[in-house]
């Protein structure tokens, strides 16, 4: 029993001394430490310190694309925002989440900040949208360069999902 606490402490020491004290060799050649300055400060852009543009309002930009007029009526279509939230769930679930930010902007609460006819252009030509629309623009910057998918709705699809947001 004696040999086996002798065995062990010996074990146990030469783990201690392997463990501890190895001096880092420096590598020959060229090498750089560059340590930051108080005087360094990120680069932000003018943007950053306005308004987030998901927050922004904008109610007289139509976007660009095949929508120029929407007529909402007072009262919410309930058949076609319930037809609205089916082609939300199966299209625009992955990249947008109600009530939080995500990959790409809440649809809630849309229509306070943005036109009727905005939105369908977003939805139904995003591409030149992130290319020409200012404020598409700044939102394809604050959600880090992800640009919203075409989807590939009919107009008919995409109003059904402006109804639905109504409901939001």
């Amino acid at each position: 029993m004696k040999k086996l606490n002798k065995i062990t402490v010996f074990l146990f020491a030469l783990l201690m001394i392997s463990c501890g004290g190895k001096e880092e060799k420096k590598k020959e050649g060229f090498s750089v430490t560059r340590q930051k300055t108080d005087t360094e400060q990120p680069v932000t852009p003018p943007e950053a310190s306005a308004t987030k543009a998901s927050e922004r309002i904008d109610l007289t930009n139509k976007g660009l694309g095949p929508v120029t007029s929407v007529t909402l009526n007072p009262e919410i279509d309930q058949a076609m925002a319930a037809t609205g939230k089916e082609v939300y769930d199966q299209m625009c679930l992955a990249c947008h989440r109600i009530g939080k930010k995500f990959i790409g902007p809440a649809p809630n609460g849309i229509l306070e900040r943005r036109t009727p006819e905005w939105v369908m252009n977003m939805i139904l030509n995003p591409e030149q949208m992130v290319k020409e629309d200012p404020l598409a623009k700044d939102l394809l910057v604050e959600f880090n360069g992800s640009p919203m998918a075409n989807q590939g709705l009919t107009e008919e699809q995409a109003r059904a999902v402006l109804e639905y947001f109504r409901t939001l």
